[in-house]
């Protein structure tokens, strides 16, 4: 969260682990057009991740991104950009991080529901 909160650009990551548990962050770079509002992540660091998962690593359950002066909530572009997949989004907003599901919503289109975050 210190990063998030130390960097006006949208830091983002992959987080690892197992359905329901995150057990690793891998960060990533932001290499979106405009960092400051929109994060994407690098796809080397997704290629590897995805590469070390098949090599019986942790796997991808999510990622996490922050929003610079925002709140730990989706955006709308979150929304227009997210699967609904059951992935996890752990969004850092202010001095809050907050976990989503990106569930499928009736319409078809992504429903995030929050997530009980527990850190140990």
């Amino acid at each position: 969260m210190s990063e998030a909160a130390a960097d006006r650009h949208e830091v983002c990551g992959l987080l690892l682990g197992e359905a329901g548990r995150i057990e690793a962050v891998r960060p990533a770079a932001n290499v979106a057009p405009d960092p400051a509002r929109h994060f994407e992540l690098d796809p080397a660091v997704l290629i590897a991740a995805h590469r070390d998962a098949r090599a019986g690593g942790a796997r991808i359950v999510g990622h996490y991104h922050s929003h610079p002066g925002g709140l730990a909530v989706p955006s709308e572009t979150d929304a227009a950009w997210a699967a609904p997949d059951g992935g996890l989004w752990l969004i850092v907003g202010g001095e809050a991080a907050r976990l989503w599901v990106a569930e499928p919503g009736q319409d078809g289109r992504v429903q995030f529901v929050e997530a009980l975050l527990d850190i140990m």
